[in-house]
């Protein structure tokens, strides 16, 4: 390599790299990346908490499970089923196929447990599915595209 040429090289590597589309595109995807990572912890969160604190609690009897519930006038069938949809919902929100699915028919849940918070319980912990629905609803929409997959695996094919 000649002495120019070489110098020329060098200069060009010291040089400030112009902002162009690549190195857009690959913030861009470190963006992308950091968003999926968090959405998907969002996701392990939300289904730890409907397992363990929301869940487990129904599907043991717990007495202030049974209480509630009885308060209701649901029971202990409306308990055990309550318990068992929200146990189905945390573990679909970590299978990729049915995360979309999961997460809206755990907001449809909140809905219902928003009503009965303010129904028969004066609305004392009303906020608390409100809350929920606001993280299911960005997995919803953030996940949607896989209702495509899940879709054409139940479909009856011709």
């Amino acid at each position: 390599m000649s002495e120019p040429t070489a110098s020329a090289s060098l200069a060009a590597l010291a040089a400030p790299a112009p902002a162009t589309a690549p190195v857009v595109a690959g913030s861009a995807t470190a963006r992308g990346r950091r968003a999926r990572l968090a959405l998907r912890t969002v996701q392990v969160l939300l289904a730890l908490f409907y397992a363990v604190a929301s869940a487990l609690p129904k599907l043991i009897a717990h007495p202030s499970a049974v209480e509630s519930f009885d308060r209701i006038g649901w029971g202990s069938t409306g308990m055990y089923t309550i318990g068992a949809l929200e146990l189905a919902g945390a573990v679909a929100l970590l299978v990729p196929v049915l995360q979309s699915v999961a997460a809206t028919a755990l907001s449809a849940l909140m809905v219902g447990a928003f009503i009965v918070q303010l129904t028969v319980f004066d609305g004392q912990y009303a906020a608390t599915p409100l809350i929920l629905i606001v993280p299911l609803a960005l997995i919803a929409w953030a996940r949607r595209g896989q209702n495509a997959r899940l879709w054409g695996l139940v479909r009856p094919r011709a």
